[in-house]
């Protein structure tokens, strides 16, 4: 039996078209271990017009030690791309481009962002001009029946086809393959319940043989090699129905209905094994071998987890880690005169961390923006452990003395941690594009863009999309959409643990076919990608042109220019990449300070507010919180009564505590603030770290510092343990947990049991 790969595989990112996940990250049974699983040594991804997956995959396929072979199935017109106008404009050729080498995967790049920026008119498309100038490294099979070659065969016969053919070999030489499939429409004519539906099959299959006929045709007689493929859209042949509710989605349309796209008639667009392949292609052996060849012609190497700075302005033949410290020292004794020896210490320490690992460039760029927003009155907050660095508070970046607060560095950045600096910027929302706009005009247009993201199919929505297709009242999804219970922050709940923890839900599943059916077919497309869209804060620079790194497109229905890949592949492939959220309040913060400017001639520095304002306290001690950030809400007013704050510190734990978990504390916090209650400790070196919140674990520092202090932890091993309560991985955390109890017991003489309950105090940070 000859070899076998597979060629032309759309994922979830042919989106509402493409069933199959492809990575163990969204499913264990997924694109990339199915292949493997059925002995094949690589597989393709050629998604519709896009290559979001493409680095998701790469990933995926290295992992499971097969060849990821990346491409995309394009659409492209016979005339000039720009033409938008008459309907023919519409019209438009499948064709399928597979990366051969790094040039390839550049041009393929290139061409999905052409097709999205300049070409796009209902789809992405490319015409063959520009197909042609970005052909090089790049493999070309002339794809499915809706491909140019197979509509001149059907339409005007083989000999029309002919110049069409030979353009494309001219372009792509040995690199181009005249394609085939077999859905094998004819053997569901029988079994197809609708007489409308028996037509479409008849016509199917006729189409099918004439294009493939032609095609064994056109290869025989010019020299070109032949590839068989399979067009998949979803992994397992039972998956036919859900990938057919995932079109219905996207169409609008109800499954029952007989006139629309419907693949479920014939379900063999899954992916199929060599066996089958093999067995369908009995008369070309040659087009399944000659897939094997494609696949050995590839050799793609991607560099990840390596950045890529842009240029930045730097003093004549200084370096930027030079600069960086040039620039730290100098602000050092600016921001704190006479600055001790141990202060000098901890900004040395922390320039020579930042300087090794190679991030002097980065620091110098979020301080470049965040003192442009200075200096021109834009309200700016940074969040998140950046505030642990002295180097970024001298800098400007940060407005929290670490020092002051007992803020770790560690946290932010450690010579054990792999994981670059993530430092989050908030910005006055009616200031935001203004910053972006200066951030495009000082690296280029060409070199800036904001990062694309993915509204998922989540448990709820899924039910009530299922429900719609199948034709239901709204009532009947919308009652069993509201029996799955709601998730918790970065923790979306599943149906499968919905099913586990609400009993209504499992005995309406138990008794009742039609809501089986419903959350059946819901469940196997829960999670899916089901649009693009632009992430509220993420924004990226690079140091060539964006195209060499990820395509481009335009947000939906908007104007925004955005990556194809999401946030963690923009990491992955060495972007730079900056968190600026829009902040409603910070605008609201700063329309404030206008007012008193303009009504009593004073100009308020928010940086200087005083901390210890009795007034501001007093006010808070009342409850008149209404339109204060964060403390506004009833609850938050009801506990701020009880406290009574007289320090910013009380703020802080507030803030720090009114979550799911930590919540419970809250009353015990107010107690010892007032001394309704003692101040203890479960171990005396505790009180160093707990000390301001009264011997209550309030912050995640405060759960790293109990392991480095109890439990012998360095600031290697405590990131696992931080990354295993943040994201409630249950094996991780039954591991971090047997390491801290048995370090409790070895570092700090603890018993077991009160090991144990030290461990229970983590419990509400977890997934946090």
């Amino acid at each position: 039996m000859p070899g076998f790969i597979h060629l032309h595989c759309h994922s979830e990112y042919s989106l509402l078209d493409g069933l199959s996940k492809i990575s163990r990250d969204h499913s264990p049974v997924n694109l990339v271990t199915t292949a493997k699983n059925m002995d094949m040594r690589s597989v393709a991804l050629t998604d519709h017009g896009v290559i979001y997956g493409a680095i998701e995959f790469y990933k995926e396929c290295k992992k499971e030690k097969i060849k990821p072979l990346i491409g995309m199935e394009g659409y492209m017109v016979t005339g000039d791309l720009r033409n938008k106008e008459s309907r023919a404009d519409k019209e438009n050729y499948h064709l399928v481009l597979i990366a051969k080498n790094h040039t390839g995967y550049r041009n393929l790049m290139k061409l999905s962002t052409i097709a999205h920026l300049e070409g796009f008119y209902y789809r992405p498309r490319f015409d063959k001009n520009t197909l042609a100038r970005h052909s090089e490294g790049l493999i070309c099979l002339s794809a499915c029946p809706k491909g140019e070659i197979a509509q001149i065969i059907v339409s005007g016969g083989v000999e029309k086809a002919v110049p069409a053919v030979q353009w494309y070999q001219e372009v792509f030489g040995d690199d181009y393959y005249l394609e085939i499939q077999r859905h094998q429409f004819s053997d569901y004519v029988g079994s197809a319940s609708d007489s409308k539906i028996k037509d479409q099959l008849t016509r199917m299959q006729q189409t099918e043989d004439a294009w493939v006929k032609g095609i064994i045709s056109l290869s025989r007689r010019l020299g070109i090699k032949l590839v068989a493929t399979n067009d998949s859209h979803y992994l397992q042949q039972m998956d036919a129905v859900a990938q057919d509710v995932l079109v219905c989605v996207s169409t609008g349309k109800n499954v029952s209905d007989i006139e629309r796209m419907r693949y479920v008639d014939t379900p063999t667009f899954h992916l199929r094994s060599g066996a089958e392949m093999a067995d369908i292609f009995t008369d070309v052996p040659d087009a399944l071998e000659n897939t094997l060849q494609v696949a050995e012609k590839v050799d793609l190497a991607i560099e990840l987890g390596q950045w890529h700075f842009p240029n930045i302005d730097l003093p004549e033949n200084v370096s930027a880690p030079d600069h960086l410290r040039r620039l730290s020292l100098s602000r050092l004794q600016e921001k704190i005169p006479g600055a001790s020896e141990e202060l000098n210490r901890r900004l040395e320490f922390e320039l020579e961390v930042i300087i090794t690992k190679g991030y002097a460039p980065y620091f110098l760029m979020m301080a470049d923006m965040v003192n442009w927003c200075t200096e021109l009155g834009i309200i700016t907050n940074t969040r998140g452990s950046a505030a642990g660095s002295l180097v970024s508070y001298v800098l400007g970046i940060t407005t929290v003395d670490p020092v002051k607060y007992g803020l770790p560095f560690e946290r932010f950045l450690n010579p054990y941690r792999p994981k670059p600096p993530d430092i989050d910027l908030d910005i006055a929302d009616d200031r935001r594009e203004e910053l972006i706009a200066n951030i495009v005009e000082k690296y280029g247009a060409d070199k800036v863009a904001q990062i694309c993201t993915f509204g998922r199919m989540l448990a709820r929505a899924a039910i009530r999309d299922v429900g719609r297709v199948l034709g239901h009242p709204y009532s009947f999804p919308d009652k069993i959409a509201k029996l799955v219970p709601m998730g918790s922050q970065g923790f979306p709940m599943t149906l499968e643990h919905a099913l586990e923890i609400s009993p209504e839900l499992k005995i309406l599943y138990d008794s009742d076919p039609a809501a089986r059916q419903l959350i059946d077919l819901a469940r196997q497309i829960e999670g899916n990608a089901r649009h693009s869209s632009v992430h509220a804060a993420g924004l990226v620079v690079s140091p060539t042109a964006m195209t060499d790194y990820t395509p481009l497109q335009l947000e939906p229905n908007g104007s925004k220019l955005i990556t194809q890949y999401e946030m963690h592949a923009c990491e992955d492939v060495g972007l730079v990449k900056f968190d600026i959220l829009g902040i409603r309040n910070l605008s609201i913060l700063g329309a404030a300070r206008d007012i008193v400017e303009k009504t009593r001639a004073t100009r308020i520095d928010l940086g200087y507010l005083p901390l210890d304002d009795k007034k501001t306290f007093s006010m808070l001690s009342r409850g008149e919180t209404m339109g204060v950030f964060q403390l506004g809400g009833s609850g938050m007013t009801k506990w701020l009564r009880e406290l009574k704050p007289t320090r910013i510190e009380d703020i802080m734990v507030m803030i720090a505590l009114f979550r799911p978990g930590p919540m419970a504390n809250i009353p015990e916090y107010i107690a010892r603030k007032n001394r309704r209650s003692p101040v203890t400790y479960m171990h005396p070196k505790m009180e160093k770290f707990l000390d301001k919140s009264f011997g209550i674990l309030v912050y995640q520092e405060d759960v790293l510092f109990t392991a480095l202090e109890m439990a012998g932890y360095d600031w290697g091993s405590v990131d696992a343990l931080r990354g295993a309560i943040g994201k409630k991985k249950p094996k991780e955390m039954a591991q971090q947990h047997e390491i801290f109890v048995a370090g409790c017991v070895k570092h700090s003489g603890m018993t077991a049991a009160e090991a144990e309950k030290l461990w229970e105090l983590f419990v509400p940070f977890q997934g946090y």
